[in-house]
């Protein structure tokens, strides 16, 4: 009998692994492995969530619109140049399936997220990664890599799992020096951590060919329901548009969506006080003998001397019921990815460490 096969590059993909959550005879689990908001949604998110029961039985809107239009009051944009996904992934997806195609090559950077090649490899494109420089883009390695089939430059910036950030000067240049039939992807996730970061707003409207990415998982603490967005130029909104689902997006999750990216006084107390522990937990990484880039994010890359301290290192915050992220699988097997949580949380993991580390001098 026949066997039915799918389509090349398929098989190529290798499955997403997400932050574990639980620990096997642990009751008092800290979950530091998925980068989610420490201080949950916006209560004004919950109610609205909540609000939106009763109306169950009713189809969504299909456009969108008063999601969008929160999002461009708030952030000063274009509602018409928006569009909304099941997470900046969803997002991430229509770029893929619009712009690229089998043989066509999409770059990557060494450390870059993981879910940009298994995009590519979906629609049967080749992913082409490039070296970073110390964790940080290398944009003369990316320029490097163009070739005439290159459709789509993927980057993370603040990027994930290393935090690190591109200069503004960088980034520019790498939007003016990418060729007119190359799509710059700038994947914000974690744009609000960033102080006074526009996320790629003002590259979008100065280049055609960029798209910026955002998604309500992280400052607003809205991962488990799954909402994202872009924003480009009006011919771009309009291709992605036509390879969108009607109905990708119910009620509850717009409603919840457009409370918490109105409650501004909320995420503004997000980003302080995750800007408040990241920088106490780091410095105490680095007086501890741990080395650890500034993050412009809601994590920190903990890195030790080895792969092997590393490992000992995520054994022991478990065996303290915390759960981090290995990233050997992002080519820093001597790194461990670790949320920023609240005081209480942060505060474990630094006495954890330090206990860790100081065992380590006496065995050294």
């Amino acid at each position: 009998m026949t066997q039915i096969a799918p389509k090349p590059g398929i098989m190529d993909i290798a499955l997403y692994v997400s932050g574990e959550s639980t620990l096997s005879g642990q009751t008092d689990v800290l979950k530091l492995s998925s980068n989610e908001n420490p201080l949950g949604c916006s209560p004004a998110a919950q109610a609205a969530f909540t609000a939106a029961a009763t109306q169950l039985h009713r189809y969504p809107a299909t456009d969108h619109a008063p999601l969008r239009r929160a999002i461009g009051e708030v952030h000063g944009l274009d509602p018409e140049r928006i569009i909304c996904g099941v997470g900046s992934d969803e997002v991430l997806q229509f770029i893929v399936q619009s712009y690229a195609a089998a043989g066509d090559e999409v770059i990557t950077t060494e450390h870059g997220f993981s879910m940009y090649p298994i995009l590519a490899r979906m629609v049967g494109a080749v992913p082409v990664t490039v070296p970073e420089r110390d964790r940080v883009v290398d944009i003369d390695q990316i320029l490097g890599a163009v070739t005439p089939r290159t459709r789509i430059v993927f980057i993370a910036n603040p990027a994930n799992p290393t935090g690190t950030m591109l200069p503004a000067d960088q980034l520019q240049r790498l939007a003016s020096d990418l060729p007119d039939h190359v799509l710059l992807v700038h994947d914000g996730a974690y744009t609000e951590f960033a102080e006074g970061f526009d996320g790629g707003a003002s590259l979008v409207d100065r280049h055609p060919n960029v798209i910026m990415t955002r998604t309500f998982s992280k400052i607003h603490g809205l991962g488990g329901l799954r909402i994202g967005w872009g924003y480009a130029s009006r011919q771009i909104i309009e291709v992605l548009t036509r390879i969108r689902q009607p109905f990708n997006l119910s009620n509850a999750q717009m409603e919840a969506a457009e409370a918490a990216i109105r409650d501004v006084d909320f995420t503004r107390h997000c980003a302080t006080e995750n800007a408040r522990w990241r920088d106490w937990m780091r410095n105490a990484f680095v007086q501890m003998g741990i080395a650890c880039d500034e993050s412009h994010a809601n994590f920190l890359l903990a890195r030790f001397a080895s792969p092997a301290q590393a490992e000992a290192a995520d054994k022991a915050l478990r065996n303290a019921g915390i759960l981090v992220r290995r990233v050997a699988g992002y080519g820093l097997p001597d790194g461990l990815r670790i949320t920023v949580g609240d005081e209480a949380g942060c505060r474990r993991v630094v006495a954890c460490l330090s206990d860790f580390m100081a065992g380590e001098r006496a065995r050294a």
